[in-house]
């Protein structure tokens, strides 16, 4: 059953179940905590700790999101990677958690690195599945704001499908024809969320400077078929100093943790069964 706790004015959801190391799953975006349900079923002697972050799922976006930061969308509020890095560092002390393993995929990787930055001593080790140091591009910036503004005009919907297609790479998309439309059934947000989770992505920081000062454990696992983010972004993770195992699943996409979850759950077991040992 979903437990909740308050950050920041918002009533925010996570799951909390099993006994062993703590490890914290961060999910993609426009996905909820259910995308790490097949590969946490896979995995043993850990406590799996999975929060919708804000605006997805059961948690609630929020009304003190802040306005302007985004110049290409002026008016966009901006769901901010420092927000949700708060959300997770309240949650740990709501959990009275001093430290605790991260795993994060995409949106959830770029978290991982804002908690880097403000609270290092409580992560033991952050393993980055399909997500990326660098900040977005000049077409990316575009893209985001083109987004932004098909979600205002058309409803979330329409944009949330295209999403739910895009996450999926060709090899699970042909295995598996029914994929994609079982991850669209966990994807909720309203058009308030697209547009603030939208904004917060384009206006996250450069990230690379970050990655030279983690000397916690690093695990990076890549997806040949990922659209959004290519192995060769995630070859930046082996600049880690704690050291980084870096893997590559040739036949996946963005949702390789969906599309492949007893491999990816096997390289999470063996990456913390090596550091918690």
């Amino acid at each position: 059953m979903s437990e909740t706790y308050e950050s920041s004015g918002a009533r925010l959801v996570f799951d909390d179940a099993g006994t062993g190391a703590p490890v914290i799953f961060l999910h993609p975006t426009p996905a909820d905590g259910a995308f790490w349900r097949p590969v946490i079923a896979v995995l043993e002697g850990i406590r799996a700790i999975v929060p919708d972050l804000r605006g997805h799922g059961g948690s609630e976006l929020g009304r003190m999101l802040p306005i302007g930061e985004f110049d290409r969308v002026p008016d966009a509020p901006v769901l901010t990677m420092r927000q949700l890095a708060a959300d997770i560092l309240f949650l740990l002390d709501h959990l009275k958690l001093d430290q605790a393993f991260f795993v994060g995929c995409s949106i959830g990787g770029y978290v991982l690195l804002e908690l880097w930055r403000r609270a290092p001593e409580r992560m033991r080790g952050l393993a980055f599945v399909c997500s990326k140091p660098q900040p977005d591009t000049e077409p990316g910036l575009a893209k985001r704001a083109a987004t932004i503004a098909t979600a205002r005009q058309d409803g979330a919907a329409k944009v949330l499908d295209g999403m739910a297609e895009n996450l999926v790479g060709a090899t699970a998309r042909k295995d598996r024809p029914q994929i994609v439309a079982e991850l669209r059934a966990h994807m909720t947000l309203t058009v308030e969320a697209l547009v603030s989770v939208q904004a917060g992505l384009a206006m996250r920081p450069d990230s690379v400077p970050t990655v030279a000062t983690i000397n916690a454990p690093v695990l990076a696992v890549a997806g040949g078929e990922d659209a959004s983010v290519s192995p060769q972004n995630m070859e930046a993770f082996r600049a880690a100093p704690g050291g980084c195992e870096w893997q590559l699943l040739e036949r996946a996409g963005h949702a390789a943790a969906y599309e492949q979850p007893k491999t990816v759950a096997d390289l999470i077991q063996n990456w913390l069964r090596h550091h918690t040992a």
